[in-house]
């Protein structure tokens, strides 16, 4: 099982960007680049990421040891991490979702994001959760603002180890128990759904995921499969 290595800043520029450089360097796998702040957090397709006080930014080196094919499927189970450790610090009739690719959502707001990019032999995993403040503007959910109890060490703590024990499970049995378990939090099938991708957007009901995380979705040109994409509810 992985351990880790939390280096803690005050502030950074983006967690991301100093876990490449340490992976560059070196780093050991389980690495991980934690700040009280960001001044140029970054979400997926190079959004900005407001990175406040008051909540989680980590970044994770890790040197997976399988094809670079296969990385994409951390994309799956550091959402399931991700949504376990938010459960852990809400009350119990509370339950996160997740959107394809790695979306978490509770009560339909933005909990956190996740970001993987790679740096030479690493993959940079990037998480950043919601534990006080929520990005301006948009639909997003914090634990707090939920009705949960949480410090941002303590969900640090409960993420950690939720990523862990997925990670386990994805290095002994493979990609198929974390596909079975995504699904049971993500959209019931048949949800209408909206992809994105550049300009063109496609509108279907949602399928499935394959054994390789793509997209099933059922439209009017047939059953396609997306491997990118901007999801949203149609």
């Amino acid at each position: 099982m992985v351990s880790f290595d939390v280096r803690h800043y005050p502030s950074l520029g983006s967690t991301n960007d100093e876990a490449m450089r340490l992976a560059r360097e070196g780093a050991a796998d389980g690495t991980v680049v934690h700040a009280d702040e960001q001044t140029a957090g970054r979400g997926r397709f190079a959004r900005r990421w407001s990175s406040p006080p008051g909540n989680l930014y980590l970044s994770i080196v890790l040197r997976p040891g399988v094809p670079l094919s296969r990385w994409p499927e951390i994309s799956f189970i550091a959402a399931l991490a991700v949504a376990d450790a938010v459960e852990a610090m809400l009350p119990n009739q509370l339950r996160a979702t997740l959107k394809w690719p790695n979306d978490v959502l509770l009560r339909d707001g933005k909990i956190a994001g996740i970001l993987l990019e790679q740096a030479t032999d690493a993959l940079i995993l990037g998480i950043g959760i919601n534990v006080l403040e929520a990005p301006p503007g948009t639909p997003a959910s914090t634990i707090v603002g939920s009705g949960g109890l949480a410090s941002v060490d303590g969900m640090r703590g409960k993420l950690l180890g939720a990523l862990a024990g997925w990670l386990d499970i994805w290095q002994q049995d493979g990609f198929a128990p974390i596909r079975t378990a995504w699904l049971t939090r993500a959209h019931p099938p048949g949800t209408r759904l909206r992809l994105t991708l550049g300009e063109r957007v496609v509108e279907g009901s949602f399928n499935d995921i394959d054994e390789a995380g793509a997209l099933i979705i059922d439209t009017d040109e047939g059953r396609l499969r997306y491997t990118a994409g901007d999801v949203a509810a149609a």
